[in-house]
């Protein structure tokens, strides 16, 4: 008789002066796929002024943003600095640090929690290259699937500035790239988080690599 696997979700340490309030919570309990409309009914609650709501959420989405956070970070070097539990941590503290936002369904939970990644994945690349002398040629290219490790330092960074021309030419697009890159999103996972069909993704998808590329390898030129 196979068992279900129990395990913690550990809490992360916090900055100095974080508020403790925001800590993902430390949960021992057996995984199971949250039943559909639990998290729409929490994020609800949220909505309506119940502050505690936002903890009752990270254990239902936890194990699929740890999924998200595998395949992007996957194939990493050894002793790189961020793991896939550090990235899903550090984005969950920057979703509970938002102010003003009117928390809807699951479908935008998972959208806004594809942004969160970017942002961590851009502050962690800024970092790094404070800590760096000089830096070579940048070389990112956007290939077709998610899978793979993370691109080096100068290769992210490079990609967040063309993606921000993007964002004020075609957001849609840009959030598609947001959801496949920066959070390793499968199609469907990207359509049902944007609200669109599986066939705009794989099309967004298709016309906003080519033109990033374009838009990088035309960068390279000009610091070439």
């Amino acid at each position: 008789m196979r068992q279900d696997k129990v395990g913690a979700f550990p809490a992360p340490s916090l900055p100095f002066g974080q508020d403790r309030a925001c800590r993902p919570p430390v949960i021992l309990l057996e995984w199971r796929p949250p039943m559909t409309g639990e998290i729409t009914r929490i994020l609800a609650a949220l909505h309506d002024g119940d502050r505690d709501a936002f903890g009752a959420v990270f254990p239902l989405v936890y194990e699929e943003l740890r999924q998200m956070a595998r395949r992007r970070m996957r194939g990493e070097r050894p002793g790189h600095t961020l793991s896939p539990t550090a990235l899903v941590h550090e984005a969950y503290l920057k979703l509970a640090g938002l102010e003003r936002i009117e928390w809807r369904n699951r479908a935008q939970f998972f959208a806004l929690a594809a942004q969160a990644m970017r942002q961590v994945l851009v502050d962690h690349a800024l970092k790094r290259k404070a800590q760096k002398r000089g830096g070579g040629q940048v070389h990112v290219t956007l290939e077709d699937g998610v899978q793979g490790h993370t691109p080096p330092v100068e290769e992210i960074l490079a990609l967040d500035e063309v993606l921000k021309r993007l964002e004020a030419l075609h957001e849609r697009r840009a959030r598609v790239v947001v959801c496949r890159f920066f959070a390793g999103m499968e199609v469907e996972e990207t359509a049902a988080a944007l609200g669109v069909s599986e066939a705009t993704v794989k099309r967004d998808w298709s016309v906003a690599r080519a033109w990033l590329n374009r838009e990088l390898a035309q960068g390279r030129e000009e610091t070439g």
